[in-house]
C-alpha cells in the first residue's frame, strides 16, 4: 500500500479493538525498552514499584500460603519479578509471558540466583493445563487489555486450570481511572530514535474513547521504512460488570479489595482486585 494512503488509514479512528499492524511484545526495540521498564524498581510502567510488588506478594501470601496452596501461575509473567518472589516465599512457580527477551531474561535470572521456576514463552490464552493450580495470578490488570471474546476465554480455561478451592487474584482499572482524560492526537520527532524505533522517526499519539469504558492509546510510528501503527486496547470495569464475567465462567466465592496489596475495598479506588476462589 502506498504510504500516504497506509498513514491515511491509520489516521481514521479505528474499529473497536482493532489490532496493531506490527507485533509489539516481540518487536526487536520496542522489546528492549519495555524490559527496561520492567526492571527499573522506581518506575511504575511495565511493572508497579518494587516496593508494591514486595507487599502484594507478602499479602498473597497471607490469603494463600504456599503451605496449603502450592502450585501457583503467575500469567502475564515479564521477566518474573513476581515469580522469583513467589518462589522465595516457598510456591512451586509457573510463570507465563508472550515475550521472548521477558522469558529469557527470566529463565537466565534464575539460573543466577538458583530457582527452580518453570516459564513457558506463549500465548496464555493458548493455555492447556487443567487441573494443576491451587493459585493463579493476573496482575497490573492486564485482564483488561483482552476483547470481550478473550476475556470469557481466559476465565474459563483459568476455571479448569484451577484445582477445587483454587484461587484468582487479579486486578482490574475502575472507570475513576482516566475519567478526565479528554481524547487528544498529539505529534513528535525523535531525530535519535526513542522507545518506538531505533531510527529517526515522528509519532503520532492519539487517545481515543469508546463506549462501555474502553479506551485506546494509539501510535503512529513513521520511519523512512514505512509506517507501522500501534493499537492499546483498555478495558475499565464496574465491580458489577467483572462479577457478571466471573459468573459464566464458574462458581466462585469472592472476596473485593481496592489493589493487590489487600487494602480495604473504597468505591474511591482507581483499582480493583477481586480474589475468586473455585467452588
Amino acid at each position: 500500500m502506498d504510504l500516504n494512503k497506509q498513514l491515511l488509514k491509520f489516521m481514521q479512528r479505528p474499529q473497536l479493538y482493532e489490532p496493531s499492524s506490527n507485533k509489539f511484545w516481540n518487536d526487536e526495540h520496542i522489546s528492549k525498552g519495555m524490559l527496561e521498564a520492567h526492571l527499573n524498581k522506581d518506575w511504575e510502567a511495565a511493572t508497579r514499584k518494587y516496593d508494591f510488588v514486595i507487599n502484594s506478594v507478602e499479602w498473597i501470601s497471607r490469603i494463600a500460603p504456599p503451605s496449603l496452596k502450592n502450585k501457583l501461575l503467575d500469567l502475564g509473567c515479564g521477566p518474573g519479578i513476581y515469580a522469583e518472589l513467589f518462589k522465595r516465599k516457598g510456591y512451586d512457580v509457573t510463570g507465563v509471558d508472550f515475550s521472548e527477551r521477558s522469558i529469557n531474561y527470566a529463565i537466565e535470572s534464575a539460573k543466577k540466583e538458583n530457582l527452580n521456576i518453570a516459564y513457558i514463552c506463549q500465548d496464555y490464552l493458548k493455555l492447556d493445563l487443567e487441573g494443576k493450580f491451587d493459585v493463579i495470578t493476573l496482575i497490573y490488570c492486564d485482564f483488561g487489555v483482552l476483547s470481550d471474546t478473550n476475556r470469557r476465554l481466559l476465565l474459563k480455561k483459568i476455571y479448569l486450570m484451577l484445582k477445587p478451592d483454587g484461587i484468582l487474584i487479579f486486578d482490574v482499572f475502575t472507570p475513576l481511572m482516566h475519567k478526565d482524560k479528554k481524547e487528544y492526537k498529539n505529534w513528535s520527532y525523535f531525530g535519535n530514535g526513542g522507545f518506538w524505533s531505533e531510527k529517526s522517526h515522528g509519532l503520532l499519539e492519539s487517545f481515543y474513547r469508546y463506549e462501555n469504558n474502553i479506551i485506546l492509546s494509539q501510535s503512529i510510528v513513521l520511519t523512512d521504512d514505512g509506517v507501522e501503527c500501534y493499537n492499546i486496547w483498555e478495558r475499565m470495569f464496574t465491580c458489577d460488570e467483572i462479577l457478571s464475567e466471573l459468573k459464566i465462567a464458574g462458581n466462585w466465592d469472592i472476596e473485593l479489595y481496592s489493589n493487590v496489596i489487600g487494602e480495604k475495598y473504597s468505591e474511591d479506588s482507581k483499582v480493583l482486585c477481586f480474589v475468586a476462589r473455585k467452588k
